[in-house]
C-alpha cells in the first residue's frame, strides 16, 4: 500500500505566519501622493507636448489657419494682431504715387493710406512666420489715365493678379492657405468687382484668386451680392484728416443752412448707357426741394464746399453709382448731420460707430417726406443727435492717420480684423461684417 497522502498543513511553511497590521495612514497617504505626482508628471508632459504642435495647415479651413490665441484689445494700444508687409516692387504701389500726387488724397486712397500706416505699426512683423496675417500693398486706384481724369480700373485685375503670382513663386505663406491669411485694399466703387458700373461690376464679379483673401473694402450692402462674396471689412472711404482741423470744432460753427447738397444731380439728358445715376434720388431731391429755401442744393463745383457743409444742420448723402460717397465721412468730420439715402448700405465701423445715433436714413422711396422727417428731429431730438456727433471720437474713427493713432480708421481695422481671427468657425462667402 502507498503511503497516505500529506495534509495540506504538512506542505506549508513550518514558520508561523505573522498577522499583518492594517497600513498606517501616513503610509496610505506616501502610497497615494506618490501616485499622484507620477499622475500630474504624465498630464503636464501631455498638455505640454500638445500645446507645442503646431496645428496642421489646412487650406480648406481658414479657421485652422488664422486663430490665434487670444490677446486681449487694449483701449490705449493698437489693436494686437501681428501683420507682415510684402515689400513688392516699386510698380505696385510706390511708382503710381510718384507719377501722381492724387493717388494718396483722392476718395479711393485708403489702399495707399493703409499701406503706410502699417509700415510703421508696432505690431508689424518682422518675419513672416511670427505673423497672424500679410498685407499685400497694390494700388490699383491710381491710373488716371482716362479724358475725364477719374480714376480707371482697367488694369486692376491684371495688376493683382501679377502681385499674387510674385507673392506665390517667391514665399510659401500665400500657397499655404491658397490666400486666407492675406489682406489686400479694395476701396473703389464696387470692391473687388473692380468697376464703376453695378451691372457690368456683377457680370464680372470677383476674381477666383481673391476670393478666399481678406479684402478691405468701402463697398457693403445687406444681403447678397456677387460683389461682397468674399471675407471682407467694410472701411469709411479716404478724406484727408486734415479736414477735421481746417475749421473751428463743430460746436463753435454757426448753422444757419437747414439741408445741404453739392454735387452731380441729374443725368445728361442725352444719356445713351441706359443706366441712371444715383437711381434718380438726387434727381428726384432736386425736383421736390430745388426751390425750397431750407434746402441749400447746388450743382457746380465749388472748391470750398467743405465750408458750407459746416454750416449745415444736415448734409445729404445720397447714392451715387455705388452706395456709399465721401460725403458721409465729410459730414461727420464737419459736425454736420449725416443724412444717408441709400438702401441696405452697410457702414464701417459699427461697434465705434454707432450710426443709428449720429446719422439718420431715409429710404429711396421716401424723398417727398424727407423734409418732415427733418423738421421732427429739429423737433424732438436734434440737440442728442449733435452732442452724440461732434464727440472726437466719432471723428478720429473715420480718418486714416499716418502714422497709425489709437482709435482712428487703421487702428479700427486692426480691431476688426482681431475680430476676425478670434471667430471659431469663419465664413468664406457673403460676410456680413
Amino acid at each position: 500500500m502507498s503511503a497516505p497522502a500529506a495534509p495540506l498543513s504538512a506542505m506549508r511553511d513550518p514558520k508561523p505566519r505573522r498577522t499583518q497590521a492594517p497600513p498606517s495612514l501616513a503610509g496610505r497617504l506616501r502610497k497615494h501622493t506618490t501616485w499622484l505626482l507620477l499622475l500630474l508628471w504624465f498630464a503636464l508632459s501631455l498638455y505640454l507636448f500638445v500645446s507645442a504642435t503646431p496645428p496642421a495647415a489646412s487650406p480648406l479651413r481658414r479657421s485652422a489657419f488664422l486663430r490665434s490665441k487670444a490677446r486681449a484689445l487694449s483701449a490705449t494700444t493698437a489693436a494686437p494682431v501681428r501683420i507682415y508687409v510684402y515689400d513688392l516692387p516699386a510698380r505696385f504701389n510706390r511708382d503710381w504715387v510718384a507719377a501722381d500726387a492724387r493717388c494718396a488724397r483722392h476718395l479711393f486712397a485708403a489702399e495707399v493710406a493703409v499701406h503706410e500706416a502699417l509700415l510703421t505699426y508696432a505690431g508689424r512683423a518682422a518675419r513672416p512666420e511670427d505673423a497672424d496675417l500679410f498685407f499685400v500693398p497694390v494700388y490699383v486706384s491710381c491710373n488716371f489715365s482716362t479724358p475725364n481724369g477719374f480714376p480707371s480700373l482697367s488694369h486692376a485685375r491684371g495688376l493683382l493678379a501679377e502681385a499674387v503670382d510674385l507673392v506665390r513663386t517667391q514665399m510659401p505663406y500665400w500657397n499655404r492657405s491658397a490666400g486666407a491669411d492675406h489682406v489686400l485694399v479694395a476701396s473703389h466703387d464696387f470692391g473687388a468687382c473692380f468697376h464703376p458700373m453695378e451691372d457690368v461690376a456683377i457680370a464680372d464679379g470677383i476674381p477666383e484668386f481673391l476670393k478666399r483673401s481678406i479684402l478691405l473694402q468701402t463697398f457693403g450692402v445687406q444681403g447678397h451680392h456677387v460683389c461682397q462674396e468674399v471675407e471682407h471689412v467694410v472701411i469709411p472711404p479716404h478724406v484727408p484728416p486734415q479736414v477735421s482741423h481746417e475749421l473751428p470744432e463743430p460746436e463753435k460753427v454757426r448753422r444757419d443752412i437747414f439741408a445741404f447738397f453739392r454735387g452731380k444731380m441729374e443725368v445728361h439728358p442725352k444719356n445713351i448707357s441706359g443706366r441712371f445715376y444715383s437711381k434718380k434720388v438726387r434727381t428726384e431731391l432736386l425736383q421736390h426741394y430745388g426751390r425750397n429755401h431750407k434746402f441749400y442744393l447746388q450743382r457746380k463745383r465749388f472748391d470750398d464746399y467743405r465750408s458750407e457743409m459746416a454750416r449745415s444742420l444736415f448734409c445729404l448723402c445720397p447714392l451715387g453709382w455705388a452706395p456709399w460717397s465721401p460725403r458721409l465721412v465729410e459730414s461727420v468730420l464737419l459736425g454736420c448731420i449725416p443724412v444717408i439715402i441709400a438702401d441696405n448700405i452697410r457702414l464701417p465701423f459699427p461697434s465705434a460707430l454707432r450710426w443709428p445715433e449720429i446719422s439718420l436714413q431715409v429710404a429711396e422711396k421716401d424723398i417727398a417726406s424727407l423734409e418732415m422727417v427733418l423738421d421732427h428731429v429739429v423737433a424732438t431730438n436734434l440737440t442728442t443727435i449733435q452732442k452724440n456727433l461732434w464727440d472726437p471720437a466719432k471723428r478720429k474713427a473715420l480718418v486714416f492717420n499716418r502714422p497709425m493713432e489709437v482709435g482712428d480708421a487703421t487702428w479700427q481695422v486692426l480691431r476688426e480684423l482681431e475680430d476676425l481671427l478670434e471667430q471659431p468657425q469663419r465664413r468664406y462667402v457673403g460676410s456680413s461684417r
